[in-house]
């Protein structure tokens, strides 16, 4: 990256999409305030006043504060045309010229999945997210969750990351070093500590506003070529990430909840009218994003003292196969009684306890 890179988000009147559009035009920021007015007017299509401002070397000077400011708290400034930026992001046609990042830049390279949900996150939803990471971390060593570090599912989705093993990115709507909300400084802090980082687009002398929090959700469903809803109710942050998602051109996932669950409307509805794919299990993550795994050999028999403890649903699932080699999801939900939300939860825990496995077209057998 070059001081150039950094001025030209103190440019006034040139937004995101008009340095994706410069960039684009000249190939780089040096070439963009070497150009003549006229290049910039004709060529690019600027309005007069921006045009002046570039080749008057306007922000230079902010720039060169925010060098220093990255320098004294340790903030890695990444540019969109810098080897280091993630590539994905580097697709969309909003992406931030700039990121700043505290941690380890590797992290964004990784093999990255999206997850978001509502801050007011039911124990149910508490309890999927960590069961899907858990279990995609297993199979997936690369493995980087990236979320929001807001309150419920999204911090749900970074502790489980960090007490699985797997790296995780948090994007956030602040000024680093700060994050928001301010008690997430302590798991901000871990998230770096052990290999992840923080990111932001905010240079250290932006204005914050509400809006700021709408424009970061772009930046995490760009990061990825999967988001995951984990919960969400009728509307909210998480259904605004997975329609910028969807306009990428990226996979959306939602998980199925009760329909009487409030939290569970916006993802349900992303379901029903198939602008997303229903998760199940980590393994429906892996099978539709393509993801080579790494198996382990696998040791699981059928402990008659787990069958023991099954509960009065799982024992109900668990004998539903005693008439067929395999079922799908239709036939256990028919042979059961079980609601969709209810069926996933059982055949994740039977799942993580080795007692059944899943198999491509949505159907399961028995160990």
């Amino acid at each position: 990256m070059v001081i150039e890179d950094l001025a030209l988000l103190f440019i006034r009147g040139l937004g995101s999409r008009g340095i994706v559009h410069l960039i684009d035009h000249f190939g780089c920021a040096e070439a963009i305030f070497a150009a003549s007015l006229a290049e910039l007017m004709q060529g690019a299509g600027l309005r007069k006043d921006v045009a002046e401002r570039i080749v008057a070397r306007e922000g230079m000077r902010e720039a060169e504060r925010e060098v220093d400011y990255c320098r004294k708290h340790g903030i890695i400034a990444l540019a969109a045309t810098d080897e280091e930026y993630p590539m994905l992001l580097r697709e969309t046609s909003d992406r931030p010229h700039v990121l700043f990042v505290k941690g380890s830049v590797d992290a964004l390279t990784m093999t990255t999945l999206s997850m978001v949900g509502t801050r007011e996150a039911s124990p149910s939803g508490l309890h999927v997210a960590d069961k899907i990471i858990g279990d995609l971390a297993q199979q997936l060593p690369d493995l980087c969750i990236v979320s929001g570090l807001a309150y419920g599912i999204d911090s749900a989705c970074h502790r489980a990351a960090l007490a699985h093993h797997a790296k995780t990115v948090a994007v956030v709507a602040e000024v680093l070093p700060n994050v928001s909300p301010a008690p997430n400084q302590r798991l901000a802090n871990e998230i770096i500590n052990t290999g992840g980082a923080i990111v932001s687009e905010l240079h250290s002398q932006t204005k914050q506003n509400g809006q700021l929090f709408i424009a970061r959700n772009r930046i995490i469903a760009g990061l990825s070529m999967g988001t995951v809803v984990v919960e969400s109710p009728a509307s909210g942050g998480s259904l605004a990430t997975a329609d910028i998602a969807d306009s990428y051109g990226r996979t959306l996932f939602a998980v199925p909840g009760r329909i009487t669950d409030t939290n569970s409307f916006g993802s349900n509805n992303l379901i029903r009218t198939g602008k997303a794919r229903m998760v199940l299990t980590a393994r429906d993550i892996i099978e539709d994003m393509g993801w080579s795994v790494q198996r382990e050999e696998q040791h699981v028999s059928e402990p008659q003292s787990i069958v023991e403890n099954l509960t009065f649903a799982e024992k109900c699932v668990y004998d539903a196969f005693d008439k067929a080699t395999s079922l799908e999801w239709a036939a256990l939900i028919s042979a059961t009684g079980l609601s969709m939300g209810e069926l996933a939860m059982v055949l994740m825990d039977l799942e993580l306890k080795g007692l059944i496995r899943a198999l491509p077209g949505k159907h399961y057998e028995r160990i």
